[in-house]
């Protein structure tokens, strides 16, 4: 078995009643928009990693302004190879703010649009759950910075 660790720095970005989303590279993920963001480089700070994500990914230079929590989960997969894949992902999401650049789409990476969206029409939105997850941690600021499964805050 593979054991593999993934550690990802995410923006929440909300302006205006908008939340700046990332939409997946459908040949790669999950389809469905998500929090800009990704993985960090090795030896790389996670404020630095966000922000350098954000930039390639929607076009906007930012500023951190806050830590809002992490999220791991953990799950396991047996690729084509036939190797099992022990995979845990650890997500740090921070509070962003636009500095500066255009918004515009990312070409070649992860992601293939980015785009504001209202939060009230968020229901209806194709996304994946790291957007709710990470809405509810902008929201609620938990003081361990963590959520609880079923909707609890963690201490």
């Amino acid at each position: 078995m593979r054991r593999r660790l993934r550690v990802a720095a995410y923006g929440v970005c909300v302006r205006d009643g908008r939340v700046l989303l990332a939409h997946n590279a459908p040949q790669l993920y999950e389809p469905g928009w998500t929090m800009p963001g990704g993985g960090l480089e090795h030896g790389e700070d996670p404020v630095d990693a966000v922000v350098r994500e954000l930039e390639e990914e929607t076009g906007y230079q930012v500023a951190v302004e806050r830590l809002l929590g992490t999220d791991s989960f953990r799950g396991r997969r047996t690729l084509d190879s036939g190797v099992t894949d022990d995979f845990q992902a650890l997500r740090i999401l921070y509070e962003v703010r636009v500095t500066g650049g255009t918004l515009r789409d990312e070409v070649g990476g992860s992601t293939d649009r980015a785009a504001w969206h209202p939060l009230a029409e968020l229901p209806s939105l194709q996304r994946v759950e790291l957007v709710d997850l990470a809405l509810r941690l902008y929201r609620e600021q938990p003081p361990a910075g963590r959520l609880a499964p079923g909707g609890r805050q963690a201490g």
